[in-house]
């Protein structure tokens, strides 16, 4: 029985000792607070920690427009005469992570946008917003609206899909090189030895570098870019705005051009030139153009539409006396370290 209450005493001190210890401490560090403010209950509280919190030198605010800054992007589509794909693409996007915005550029003049109809059907986690236009012109997508809070503008055509995992792996690769374009449809230029240029598809061989598998443009079809281009694009020479309108084609060579030439003012003196885009082999890229109830066709469709854009790329290269564009065969992929491009294989 003495066994018995000595074993309790012993067991009751471990106890004890212990209990009295935390007390202590946190007596202590309960001190160490400043006073809170009598806000009452846990509001009181969260004041305490907020303000004990370490402060930057920014106010908060601040800070997380920064963070959102360089953290997030806004998905820009231009859309005509789709409108029910457009809304499985909304869908689609929703699931995006780090995506703030969603701006769609409304080219169908005098017809109302599915604003309300999306809307009805929410909550839902990224916002969408609806931009009506006065025209229906091609370079409509390349204003900087005020909406756009993010440094990273991902656009897209308005029947491209990607999947989450490629959207997400290119916003990565563009945060590593956000002074040039990032995407996934690369094309190139191929020159004569008259000096004329002929736009194709980025597997075609180069009479200049004698080989295949090389891009000098990186289409923002589907294409990550920082939103300084938006405004780089607007203070164009009027030639460029005026080459878009006619053709209604080719203001993503423009921006190729554009970007281009500001890398190229910004460089050092001597250093190598580089390429406007840097391309990220997509694992998942999908056209929903089938799929549209409408019929309606992209310009792509047209039998003028590489021949515009081969009369683009001259008249781009008079506009501005040289062509600025230069060669990469570098592509990024998720499986693996970036690789030299290899479209096809060569026999």
């Amino acid at each position: 029985m003495r066994l018995l209450r000595c074993c309790f005493g012993v067991r009751r001190k471990f106890i004890i000792f212990p209990l009295l210890l935390i007390l202590l401490v946190g007596a202590a560090l309960t001190a160490l607070l400043p006073p809170a403010e009598d806000h009452g209950g846990a509001i009181g509280v969260l004041g305490v920690l907020r303000r004990a919190a370490p402060q930057k030198e920014n106010p908060a605010q601040s800070s997380l427009t920064d963070t959102l800054k360089e953290e997030k992007f806004t998905i820009i589509i231009q859309t005509y005469n789709r409108t029910d794909i457009l809304l499985k693409l909304l869908n689609h996007y929703q699931a995006v992570p780090h995506l703030q915005l969603i701006i769609i550029v409304w080219n169908n003049i005098g017809q109302q946008t599915p604003a309300k109809l999306w809307e009805s059907l929410g909550p839902h986690p990224v916002q969408v917003i609806f931009k009506e236009q006065a025209s229906n012109q091609m370079r409509n997508r390349l204003q900087l609206f005020p909406e756009i809070a993010t440094n990273a503008v991902l656009m897209l055509d308005d029947d491209t899909l990607l999947s989450v995992p490629d959207l997400t792996f290119a916003f990565s690769v563009w945060k590593q090189f956000p002074d040039q374009i990032v995407g996934f449809v690369p094309r190139k230029h191929v020159s004569t030895a008259a000096g004329v240029y002929s736009y194709g598809s980025f597997e075609l061989q180069n009479p200049e570098v004698a080989g295949g598998d090389m891009y000098s443009m990186v289409l923002i079809s589907a294409a990550f870019f920082h939103r300084r281009y938006l405004q780089l694009f607007q203070d164009q020479p009027k030639e460029v705005h005026s080459l878009v309108d006619e053709t209604q084609n080719c203001d993503d060579i423009a921006v190729n051009f554009a970007v281009a030439l500001d890398l190229r003012k910004h460089s050092k003196s001597g250093a190598i030139q580089r390429p406007s885009g840097i391309f990220v082999k997509p694992v998942d890229l999908r056209n929903l153009e089938k799929d549209a109830s409408s019929g309606f066709q992209g310009l792509w469709h047209r039998p003028e539409h590489f021949l515009q854009r081969s009369y683009c790329l001259n008249r781009l290269t008079k506009i501005y006396g040289f062509m600025p564009l230069c060669y990469s065969n570098l592509m990024v992929s998720q499986f693996g370290f970036p690789s030299y491009a290899n479209h096809k294989s060569k026999g």
